[in-house]
């Protein structure tokens, strides 16, 4: 686990600084740094929906061959495996890349704005990231818990269309 945590972090973390780069644009990084929050908090919301699902519902979809049904029966399934892979992996790392994301737009203000304050623009930066990060997962855990079932079947959608598109399964399914 901890071995892909690192390559799924340092993947994202050169990706984003190399989008960063490539977009020399604050206003683009700015929007890279609340994309990369959403990210974290989606993930976040499927693994806490992954364990508040329950599987009864799913098995009767599956059987009528609803789409995404049966996906959703492994995901509730392998609910820890899920909740996890979203919640600390993918959560915690789009937290990570976040916070050094937020650092590199203020090491980017003080080279432009050579007026600005470093420590006051860096505590704004940083409750500014903690306050989407956090507030948006409060949300995101609340949403997930009252719409558990619904949320994971259409996450059972996406993994089925994907599985149908690429012959490819999203992650092995351990029951």
């Amino acid at each position: 686990m901890s071995f892909f945590t690192f390559f799924a972090a340092l993947l994202v973390s050169i990706g984003s600084e190399a989008v960063m780069r490539f977009l020399d644009n604050m206003l683009a990084s700015f929007f890279l740094l609340i994309f990369i929050i959403i990210i974290g908090i989606v993930f976040d919301t499927i693994g806490t929906a992954a364990t508040a699902a329950v599987t009864a519902p799913f098995n009767a979809q599956a059987a009528k061959k609803v789409l995404g049904a049966k996906q959703a029966v492994k995901i509730t399934q392998n609910a820890d495996v899920v909740a996890n892979y979203c919640n600390d992996v993918i959560g915690d790392i789009a937290g990570i890349v976040s916070g050094a994301l937020g650092a590199a737009i203020i090491f980017t203000l003080m080279g432009t704005f050579t007026y600005l304050d470093l420590s006051l623009t860096g505590a704004t930066m940083t409750s500014f990231v903690a306050a989407l990060t956090v507030g948006g997962k409060a949300v995101g855990k609340s949403v997930a818990v009252n719409n558990a079932n619904d949320i994971i079947l259409q996450v059972g959608r996406i993994m089925a269309w994907w599985e149908k598109i690429t012959g490819m399964k999203l992650f092995r399914y351990r029951r």
